[in-house]
């Protein structure tokens, strides 16, 4: 069906139905490229350190730099949990800039490669998908590398006038 305007009508029909959510944690080991994930079915401060248990885990004494976003379950009032791991250090990013994060640079690629039209009926489906990606890519994992394409400068405007001309 077609809008006045040309446009195409999108969304979803009547009869697509959601058969659940969940929870995805990841750590991407910069300097290796390799992701560690862990998925729950809730989303709430006792996954999280779980997740974190798991990844401490791996290697207990080593120092830990964790980048987050501003998500609740991140930053509680009185963080016991950081309080006895101090080798564990949480750096937030700003408001509006989780781009800065490579983690979500993996994001975007699982969504693009292993979950973008996939077809389920199940949380579990979507589980063994985001396992199976993971497994393949840190076969060959390697770090990001960020580019960055030659930024030409153009007529800086320095006052708000010069904006609306």
């Amino acid at each position: 069906m077609r809008l006045q305007n040309g446009q195409a009508v999108r969304g979803f029909n009547h009869e697509y139905k959601r058969h659940g959510t969940i929870t995805l944690f990841a750590a991407l080991e910069v300097a290796t490229g390799l992701v560690h994930t862990g998925h729950y079915q809730k989303r709430r401060r006792r996954e999280f350190l779980d997740f974190m248990n798991r990844i401490m885990a791996q290697s207990p004494y080593q120092e830990l730099h964790v980048i987050l976003d501003n998500l609740n379950i991140h930053k509680p009032k009185h963080d016991r949990w950081l309080s006895r791991h101090p080798n564990v250090h949480f750096h937030y990013t700003s408001t509006h800039s989780s781009w800065l994060n490579q983690i979500e640079c993996w994001f975007s690629i699982l969504w693009r490669q292993a979950l973008r039209g996939l077809n389920s009926n199940s949380v579990r489906d979507v589980f063994r998908a985001i396992d199976t990606f993971t497994q393949v890519r840190n076969e060959n994992a390697v770090p990001f590398e960020w580019t960055k394409q030659v930024v030409h400068p153009g007529n800086l405007k320095h006052t708000y006038s010069q904006l609306c001309y």
